[in-house]
């Protein structure tokens, strides 16, 4: 009988697995697009990832999900981090791109927060787990490190990485239209900057994350956000 560390190093090595993960986040996606998708992409593509940490042996740890030694600057750079994504995205890189396309990203299905404190706080709590803590895992962490090891080990490889998974991440965003893709995509990279700054913690584009999406939807609510 093959030892399980045995199969589990080969599947590590695979790149050929890889390509079978990302035909399988593809298929999630291609499921969304035919409303076959409850609620959030995120929890299929959590299962995804964990199965895909399961098969090689490897742990959430490995992709930063730990408590740095020094969290305390670390979770200082992610606040400043998300507070300065926050302002890029309201007064440069929004107007930039509403300029260039005409439209303001789609925000209608979170409309219904101006009039509900209820939905307001449930938008908090699913700010703060299912989006900052869930798609963290997913993008910035497991994402972006399988696609780093198909296009190899260098610096080259991590820019790739980079490039290719917030497209994607953007992409995940399609409800928001093509303003918002291209917002999504720009605000991940800069969220896997603060990763990568930080020495591949998650903690800080965590943090950075639920910042954004919290400043986002306390406008939504206050009847402040830009165009709704």
């Amino acid at each position: 009988m093959t030892p399980a560390s045995s199969w589990r190093e080969r599947l590590a090595a695979s790149k050929a697995l890889i390509l079978v993960e990302a035909a399988a986040v593809a298929g999630v996606f291609l499921a969304d697009t035919q409303h076959l998708i409850v609620f959030s992409k995120t929890p299929y593509l959590l299962v995804l990832a964990a199965l895909s940490l399961w098969l090689r042996g490897a742990k959430w740890r490995g992709l930063g999900w730990r408590i740095p030694a020094d969290w305390r600057r670390v979770a200082l750079i992610g606040l400043a981090g998300g507070v300065g994504i926050e302002l890029m995205e309201l007064f440069i890189t929004q107007p930039l791109f509403v300029r260039l396309t005409g439209k303001m990203p789609d925000l209608s299905e979170a409309a219904a927060l101006a009039s509900s404190w209820k939905l307001f706080l449930l938008a908090l709590a699913l700010t703060w787990t299912l989006a900052a803590v869930g798609e963290e895992l997913v993008w910035r962490g497991w994402v972006f490190n399988r696609l780093e090891s198909l296009f190899g080990a260098n610096s080259w490889a991590t820019i790739a990485a980079v490039a290719v998974a917030n497209a994607a991440f953007g992409l995940a965003h399609y409800p928001q239209g093509i303003t918002g893709i291209a917002e999504n995509a720009l605000d991940g990279t800069l969220l896997a900057w603060l990763y990568l700054a930080t020495g591949r913690s998650l903690l800080a584009p965590v943090i950075a994350h639920g910042v954004t999406d919290t400043v986002d939807f306390t406008l939504i609510f206050t009847g402040h956000y830009p165009g709704l």
